[in-house]
């Protein structure tokens, strides 16, 4: 097994006991293929034609897709949303997009100075031109993130140019309460969440309390309405928006825009997911929210997925494919349907891959010749995917779930957010790579000087998770509070990634645990899913209630079998089993200071019910075939030109969601890939 962080992040144990053999995955990006598995179990797409006139109807993509529940949205999970006065909703964030994306660098640099001029000198009556834009969906979009990002400008179009300068009734605001809450109100304001609200901090002055009242009502009655309510002995005043009020007046085009969705297949190569989105929202002028899909894929890797882009129409995205071609994606299959996807609506992935330069994992005599030492190969690899197609393979969580490469694993960064230490969870985030490439001298610089403007100006354009909080540190300061600011910068969805990662982690140790030391038979107290017609979400929940505890009888009369065993990944939730392993669990929890962990990060509005786990999972229509290398193809980093006398296998098989195919290559070969 190869050694490291990477290896290390999944453990070694094996649930069939084939000897296996070496080789190398990810030579060539086209050694990788992954195509989603839609909800109803077909294939997505892969023709490169921009227009198929066999494009699924509305009707027959509507069993497909769901309301809308993208991740790129901010929106607290820990309660219902709630129009109670004092019970604020939480809004759609729009700190996942990049100003240096939309503007250009030169101009977000611009802005950033013109807010510092702004605010060191108060001074009145400044302006700064953003440039001209023809397309009226980025001028929508500039005004949109420009405000969200800076709450105290307001933006102005002098057709195309944009203006910004300071919003005056922002300034008589920031007057009467915190400029943070002035802030966030002005945020909220923008939103216009019908029923939404936002309630500023306790204030038990009366008199200071009806000038905000006067100062709201004067401004902004028409929108919102607002009351002072009593809580624990403190007063505060609460605003709604106005169920009645209109957000905003449109055109009849701009309503008919927002109802638009537009489907299509993604063909991406060499970039992630998110990547890729933020490439194509720029270009069209819309949000990276605005896109919906039902899974990320991998990066190092040819993939092909489902996606519906919203207020953007089939004509419109078809301009612009030749220009997302040459960044590397490939857009068909477009046409209307009615509804966004539903992340975690697919059924999984089929994957086409290709191990090269195979070889025995024991020395092979030198005296055997290429056709002895082939038919040996042969062999192995025969047994190793009967045993695997037979058995399954254990479901652990692939070295990507934790940032493969990094000099931090993503679950360190995890359990000290969820330990709620925000400064050391940001220094480990910016813990550099070894080299000398650009993020890594923006990482170092960073930790080295704490200056979080300069790192910025080091930081590449490609990397957004980087940037959005390194523009935080840098007006909020890099102290405690500064770092819960530079979290929040960042989609709920890149948030909650980290705590997922070190809770990934504990399911790994936790499932080799109880296979080495309970073996692979079901045990009393083990928990298994009681459905028969549907198995539970690999990487999601399932109520409680369809989880049931093997009792001493069913243990003895084997009624289950150790594919039906589920593990649950810590979160405030779940069940434990009621046998040795719920003790596991509090152990090693308690090993990492979570004793008493709740599982929420009230600060960073994130919350972990936990899920359960399948023990196994097992490849589907799973064929291969053995070739002999052609010569020409070069090995991955470190490994020798592979010669023509050396094999190639060729797989082929399907994955439920969640499944990572490098696990089930693992246990195929018993070697790290």
């Amino acid at each position: 097994m190869k050694q490291g962080d990477e290896a290390a992040s999944v453990p070694s144990y094996f649930i069939s006991s084939h000897e296996g053999f070496q080789g190398s995955i990810k030579n060539f990006t086209e050694d990788f293929v992954v195509t989603e598995i839609d909800i109803n179990g077909k294939y997505v797409k892969t023709s490169q034609a921009t227009e198929t006139p066999g494009c699924a109807s509305s009707e027959e993509h509507k069993s497909s897709v769901e309301l809308k529940e993208n991740i790129n949205c901010s929106v607290s999970q820990d309660g219902d949303a709630s129009s109670e006065w004092g019970v604020d909703t939480p809004l759609p964030s729009l700190a996942g997009f990049d100003l240096d994306i939309i503007l250009g660098q030169s101009v977000s640099e611009d802005l950033e100075q013109f807010v510092l001029t702004l605010r060191e000198k108060n001074q009145v009556g400044l302006e700064l031109s953003l440039g001209s834009f023809s397309d009226k969906h980025q001028r929508a979009n500039v005004h949109r993130a420009v405000r969200h990002r800076f709450p105290f400008l307001m933006t102005v179009t002098i057709q195309p140019e944009i203006r910004v300068r300071e919003d005056p009734d922002y300034r008589e605001l920031a007057r009467l309460v915190k400029d943070e809450e002035a802030e966030d109100f002005f945020r909220f304001i923008d939103a216009k969440v019908r029923g939404s609200s936002y309630t500023f901090g306790p204030d038990d002055n009366k008199e200071h309390r009806t000038a905000v009242h006067h100062f709201l009502n004067k401004r902004f009655g028409k929108l919102v309405e607002t009351k002072s309510f009593s809580s624990q002995g403190r007063t505060a005043i609460s605003v709604r928006l106005r169920e009645h009020g209109k957000p905003k007046k449109r055109t009849a085009e701009e309503r008919k825009e927002e109802d638009i969705y537009t489907a299509f297949t993604l063909c991406k190569e060499n970039l992630e997911t998110l990547e890729a989105i933020s490439y194509m929202a720029a270009a069209l002028g819309v949000l990276p929210s605005d896109f919906t899909y039902a899974g990320t894929k991998d990066k190092r890797a040819i993939t092909y997925q489902s996606m519906v882009v919203k207020k953007v129409s089939p004509q419109r995205l078809k301009e612009r494919t030749a220009e997302f071609q040459k960044r590397g994606m490939r857009l068909s299959q477009i046409c209307s349907v009615s509804e966004p996807l539903k992340l975690g609506r697919l059924q999984g992935n089929h994957f086409d891959l290709v191990v090269r330069n195979l070889r025995p994992h024991r020395p092979v005599d030198k005296r055997s010749s290429a056709t002895d030492v082939h038919a040996h190969l042969a062999a192995l690899v025969k047994e190793a995917v009967d045993n695997t197609q037979r058995n399954g393979f254990v479901n652990y969580y692939g070295p990507q779930r934790f940032g493969g490469g990094q000099s931090v694993p993503s679950d360190r960064v995890g359990l000290a957010l969820l330990k709620e230490d925000m400064v050391n969870a940001v220094r480990l985030f910016f813990t550099p790579e070894e080299g000398t490439d650009p993020q890594s001298l923006a990482k170092r610089h960073f930790l080295q000087t704490d200056n979080a403007k300069e790192s910025l100006a080091l930081m590449p354009l490609c990397k957004p998770r980087e940037r959005l909080m390194l523009r935080a540190l840098n007006r909020y300061g890099s102290g405690p509070d500064g770092c819960v600011q530079a979290w929040l910068s960042l989609p709920h969805s890149m948030r909650v990634f980290y705590p997922h990662a070190y809770c990934s982690r504990v399911w790994n140790e936790a499932v080799a645990h109880r296979l080495s030391t309970m073996g692979h038979g079901v045990k009393q107290g083990d928990l298994v899913w009681t459905q028969t017609e549907q198995k539970p979400e690999s990487g999601g929940g399932t109520g409680s209630s369809q989880i049931h505890v093997v009792t001493p009888e069913e243990e003895q009369a084997g009624v289950y079998t150790l594919g039906q065993v589920l593990l649950p990944m810590p979160g405030n939730s779940v069940k434990y089993p009621e046998n040795a392993m719920e003790a596991w669990y509090q152990e090693r929890l308690a090993r990492d200071g979570l004793a008493d962990c709740r599982f929420r990060v009230t600060s960073l509005k994130l919350n972990l019910p936990g899920c359960y786990r399948p023990l196994l999972a097992g490849p589907r229509n799973l064929s291969y075939q053995l070739q002999r290398d052609d010569g020409g193809g070069g090995g991955a980093e470190g490994e020798t030109k592979q010669s023509s006398d050396s094999l190639s296998l060729i797989l082929n098989f399907d994955l439920d969601s969640s499944c990572y195919a490098t696990i089930c290559l693992r246990e195929i070969m018993k070697w790290d890939p």
